[in-house]
């Protein structure tokens, strides 16, 4: 399983998804910097981003 935390990348954002699909995440992702934070262009860099600060987890978690 993998994680990732909004504030990883917007400090004091409690956000986060999880998922097998590395690819899931980023589009959860990319959802909720849009709705959430404003964001209307997820740039190339963002996704690089984005990945960097994917985590695994275990299932217990």
């Amino acid at each position: 399983m993998k994680r990732f935390e909004c504030g990883s990348l917007v400090p004091g954002c409690n956000w986060h998804t999880r998922d097998e699909n590395e690819a899931e995440i980023v589009r959860r992702t990319a959802e909720h910097l849009r709705s959430a934070h404003g964001e209307t262009e997820i740039r190339p860099d963002m996704v690089e981003r984005i990945k960097q600060r994917i985590t695994k987890v275990s299932n217990a978690a």
